[in-house]
């Protein structure tokens, strides 16, 4: 990565981290390159232009886990590794929602455009 694609990658990181956190789409929107691709092993495979209803159904399920509260922050995010790899920067992390059991980790790649790709693991103890 050129010095100038790796200030862009980070730019649309705290951009993206940022909605994330706070709940906010209109946030995030500006970070994602035309390609995004989030994996959501929930809600499943949301391109960008279904980005702004993931985020309302994903709020309504955390509302809904915090017995109807709207707490702020939304997430919290922690644990961030970067590497730079293939022209891109790659994120793992570790986020939670405060006031539930729901946490897990992203897999994120971020180009010079933006974030392109998030794919998410939920924590959860086995049905069994």
């Amino acid at each position: 990565m050129t010095s100038h694609d790796r200030l862009a990658a980070y730019g649309h990181l705290a951009a993206y981290s940022e909605g994330w956190i706070n709940g906010d789409v209109d946030t995030v929107m500006p970070a994602l390159a035309d390609e995004y691709l989030l994996d959501d092993p929930h809600f499943g495979r949301i391109a960008k232009d279904g980005m702004p209803a993931y985020f309302e159904r994903l709020k309504a399920a955390v509302r809904e886990l915090r017995g109807g509260a709207e707490e702020s922050p939304v997430m919290r995010i922690g644990e961030v590794i970067t590497e730079e790899a293939d022209d891109q920067l790659v994120v793992w992390l570790w986020w939670a929602v405060p006031g539930t059991a729901l946490e897990g980790a992203g897999l994120i790649k971020i180009g010079p455009t933006g974030v392109t790709s998030e794919r998410l693991a939920y924590f959860t103890k086995l049905a069994i």
